[in-house]
């Protein structure tokens, strides 16, 4: 690991995101800078940028050392400068759109087109590659970043949190999303919370919150929580790259464990012959056939016919099994079944009345009719129920 190649890329990073938010003209700033080089509307964000392309840069450091699957998703609202200068700095920029190449006019290009109407958005949206989730939505990323991934399971989704957004209520409700990712069969989500101490209108909750008070936050949420703070660039990237690493293999000996074969079922397989108990008449006793499956005595048929010829084991079966039919169930004739009925009446000789058939039938109610009251209203009044007029006294 080359810690100034990756404070170059960085640096480079920071000048093209600042170049996007400021500049229309003069992309590397051959001249002089005049009024004229200076956009008339400024939009964009720099103090989320640079974290984000010091986190962005140290991603790919892991993808090309690790060979890891990862995907970036910016939870920062107008965060798309910094994400856009990685990516046009990388060449897929200009892969995707090849109007914006890699010279002097495609970063004109690149400058003139941020936060301008026909341009692109100030957030990291749908026209940035790569992209799954729109920055300006404040509160969705963690719930994004474990939609992503869900049976995904190679895939480390790097979410990064805005401390602004960290007080939003969906981002504060998606941190319970963890406790639904199955390290056996889904990727994983490593939050990143970027804390600069302010949002758009203030400082923060968590940005002036002591050290412990975030870690005790995220460990209830069910996270270890690694916790880095400084302002050297050089010092910065050399513990971030170790702390990226170490998170990066606690998140595979997780996997590794889960994704284990904890043992198998057991199972019992014999080795007697399938069919060593089939009889085929032969001389010296039994031995295997292919009608074993089927009980077979040779001589039976003939025996019971009165033929000679008959085995005596093929006799000793038949004078075992009872006649034919006796086995049959019957159902009773009525003068049985009247007679199993007398048999289970009381002792004393009495019957109920269903059983002597005298039982007497009650009457069927009759069913209430739903009249209108005619002393109310005829209109949409309430119901009422009245019981059915009687006629005895007319």
């Amino acid at each position: 690991m080359d810690i100034k190649s990756l404070d170059a890329y960085w640096r480079a990073a920071n000048y093209l995101t600042v170049g996007q938010i400021y500049l229309q003209d003069n992309p590397l700033l051959r001249e002089p800078l005049k009024p004229e080089h200076i956009k008339p509307r400024l939009l964009g964000h720099w103090g989320t940028s640079p974290g984000l392309s010091f986190i962005y840069v140290h991603l790919n450091r892991l993808v090309r050392e690790a060979d890891a699957d990862v995907i970036y998703l910016v939870g920062p609202g107008h965060g798309g400068p910094a994400i856009l200068a990685n990516v046009y700095l990388e060449g897929t920029y200009s892969e995707v759109y090849p109007s914006v190449s890699q010279d002097i006019d495609g970063m004109r290009r690149l400058f003139r087109q941020f936060s301008t109407p026909g341009g692109v958005p100030s957030h990291v949206s749908v026209p940035t590659p790569g992209s799954i989730h729109e920055g300006g939505e404040l509160g969705y990323v963690l719930a994004h970043a474990f939609g992503a991934a869900f049976d995904n399971p190679d895939l480390l989704v790097a979410a990064v949190i805005g401390d602004g957004e960290a007080e939003t209520g969906p981002l504060e409700g998606s941190w319970k999303g963890i406790h639904f990712l199955n390290p056996a069969r889904d990727g994983a989500v490593l939050p990143i919370l970027h804390l600069n101490g302010y949002k758009i209108a203030g400082p923060t909750v968590l940005g002036r919150s002591p050290d412990d008070e975030v870690a005790n936050l995220l460990r209830g949420h069910g996270y270890e929580p690694h916790l880095l703070e400084g302002d050297d660039p050089m010092v910065m990237h050399a513990r971030f790259a170790a702390t990226l690493d170490t998170c990066y293999a606690q998140i595979r000996a997780i996997q590794k464990r889960a994704r284990r074969p904890t043992g198998l079922a057991p199972a019992l397989a014999g080795d007697r012959p399938a069919h060593a108990e089939g009889m085929d008449g032969s001389e010296g006793g039994r031995r295997p056939t292919r009608r074993g499956h089927i009980p077979r005595a040779p001589g039976a048929a003939a025996e019971r016919q009165g033929e000679p010829g008959a085995s005596a084991t093929a006799r000793g079966v038949d004078e075992e099994l009872p006649p034919r039919g006796a086995l049959r169930r019957r159902r009773p004739s009525r003068s049985g079944a009247r007679r199993a009925r007398a048999e289970r009446r009381p002792p004393d000789g009495r019957q109920s009345p269903r059983q002597r058939g005298t039982a007497p039938r009650e009457p069927r109610p009759s069913r209430p009719h739903l009249l209108r009251d005619s002393r109310r209203g005829s209109g949409n009044e309430a119901t009422r129920v009245h019981a059915p007029a009687r006629h005895d006294d007319a």
